[in-house]
């Protein structure tokens, strides 16, 4: 029998774990974004090309996604605190390894393949395990808080490690970068407990009267990714969330995180100036996707789907023909700020519906997955139309058009009611 280890607070220590998985998504979310910042530099120092450079990026975006599912499944199977301190030493070490890279495949494996494994075990899927567990009531403001955060760090750190590559180049950032994921780690190794039966204690919001849980039986890695992934996929509500939320990676990370700096740069705008611009959307996305999970736990999460895709994709397309001043970008980044993850909560509460406490943390991984694709392939994209159009403006259009077609999509979900099974495929 596992000996509980008590710690203050209550049912309210819920909070302190949320603000080291909080910190945590922020950093990894971080690590994503740099790639778009090394664009230039690399380009400068090693002669590397747009696209190549753009590949590293859109492999370690693809396993940020892929990684997911599995994620999940080695939390159930080892715990949420070993797989989070794993998942930031490998991300620390990766990183730091890239200060000594020579060849394009050097950056392919640090930034691409070994980050991406690293901060894939701590992505959306890590939020969706630790409000799942911790939490009986306020899930979609939680969610929508840990969303903010992913999204968040992604925008954020961009004017400081702009400003880092200004003083000292290119080394300064990846640096910066490295030490953030270290310094995470004792946090998470002290702090995390795997889940609220650890400590002797309920899910926040569970009635006092309730007994504490057991630990729940270990299922295997691939019983516990897959099985989950095949119940899914027999459902409709599965592939409609899927798809929405490709598109949601295609519009978001994939292509505005990852190329709007760039863009900026062929307007003429300095690096710094633009990578601003991507902190204020930061700071107006941890409003918008908060204020997003408190309306995910009142109102149907479909019309509030429609509404974020809908909008989003008329931004993108409106974006390019903006003229690029002062005035249009301001507001262009305090929309789509606002806007920037606001799906993630709705998608979420819609997981959890449709297949439970017991899949949905798992289906909600292969869910994430499908947004890392669709970021991979628009960052892979734009970078490919840029060498050969010499322009961004038709990979801004397409990805604004793909935005109405998820507004679409999101209305064809069907809500499952108690008692009834989700709609076959």
């Amino acid at each position: 029998m596992q000996k509980a280890s008590r710690r203050p607070f209550g049912q309210n220590y819920a909070f302190v774990v949320v603000g080291v998985i909080f910190l945590s998504l922020l950093v990894a979310a971080g690590v994503r974004a740099a790639p778009g910042l090394l664009i230039q530099p690399l380009h400068k120092d090693f002669g590397w090309s747009v696209d190549i450079i753009s590949l590293s990026g859109a492999l370690g975006i693809l396993l940020y996604g892929l990684v997911g599912p599995f994620a999940a499944a080695l939390m159930n199977r080892f715990g949420v605190r070993q797989v989070l301190v794993v998942a930031l030493l490998l991300m620390a070490l990766s990183i730091g390894a890239s200060l000594f890279m020579t060849q394009p495949w050097h950056l392919i494996a640090t930034w691409g393949v070994l980050s991406g494994l690293g901060s894939g075990c701590v992505a959306m899927v890590l939020g969706a395990t630790v409000v799942n567990r911790w939490f009986t009531t306020n899930r979609g403001l939680i969610m929508g808080l840990l969303s903010a955060s992913a999204a968040t760090g992604t925008l954020i750190f961009q004017p400081g490690l702009a400003k880092l590559g200004e003083i000292g180049g290119w080394p300064w950032m990846v640096t910066a970068v490295a030490l953030g994921c270290a310094i995470l780690i004792p946090l998470a190794l002290f702090l995390v407990p795997n889940q609220p039966s650890d400590i002797g204690q309920r899910p926040f919001g569970t009635d006092p009267s309730t007994p504490i849980a057991p630990v729940p039986p270990r299922e295997g890695l691939i019983d516990a990714s897959f099985g989950a992934l095949a119940r899914a996929a027999k459902t409709r509500t599965f592939w409609y969330l899927f798809a929405t939320f490709f598109i949601c990676g295609f519009t978001t990370n994939g292509l505005v995180g990852m190329h709007l700096v760039s863009f900026c740069g062929d307007m003429g705008i300095p690096e710094v100036q633009a990578a601003s611009l991507m902190a204020m959307m930061g700071i107006f996305d941890l409003f918008g996707t908060t204020f997003s999970g408190w309306l995910t736990d009142r109102f149907d999460p479909r019309k509030l789907l429609f509404l974020y895709y809908g909008l989003r994709g008329l931004a993108l397309i409106y974006l390019p023909f903006s003229g690029f001043n002062l005035y249009t970008l301001t507001i262009f980044g305090i929309f789509y700020g606002l806007d920037w993850i606001a799906t993630v909560p709705p998608t979420l509460r819609l997981t959890n519906e449709a297949f439970g406490d017991r899949d949905a943390p798992v289906v909600f991984g292969w869910i994430a997955a499908g947004h890392q694709i669709g970021a991979a392939s628009a960052a892979a994209l734009a970078g490919y139309l840029r060498v050969m159009q010499g322009s961004y403006v038709e990979a801004f259009v397409i990805s604004g058009l793909t935005g109405i077609v998820a507004a679409l999509i999101a209305l064809l979900i069907a809500r499952r009611r108690a008692g009834t099974e989700p709609a076959l495929a």
